[in-house]
């Protein structure tokens, strides 16, 4: 619990090392994201390629069917499992942001 001035001061220092212990984990936090969403993109546009040209290689309908159909299933497990990731690494980072902030708070609460 706060006593002094001396404690407000410690609880205001406290705070902004935990600020900027908490901005270095977004930091890191959106790098991680960033890196798995161009890569996501980067893959997703080298399959529509393939499967684009796979589409213009065919000689009948059964196949160009069998093509689509073929790239949606990758496409879609793809997206499925890339989102997954994404939501992990967002959990995570909200985990991680907090962090800095829990011992520092627990320390005023009131004590009985």
């Amino acid at each position: 619990m706060i006593k002094s001035l001396d404690d407000v001061q410690q609880f205001g220092n406290g705070n902004m090392d935990a600020a900027v212990k908490s901005f270095g984990v977004v930091s890191k936090g959106f790098q991680a994201i960033t890196v798995e969403l161009a890569d996501y993109s980067k893959k997703s546009f080298e399959d529509g390629t393939q499967a684009l040209q796979k589409l213009l290689a065919v000689k009948s309908f059964d196949k160009a069917f069998e093509v689509q159909q073929s790239y949606i299933k990758d496409a879609y497990e793809g997206f499925a499992s890339k989102a997954t990731k994404l939501g992990e690494l967002y959990a995570d980072l909200a985990k991680e942001i907090c962090k800095p902030f829990d011992g520092h708070f627990k320390k005023m609460t009131p004590t009985k």
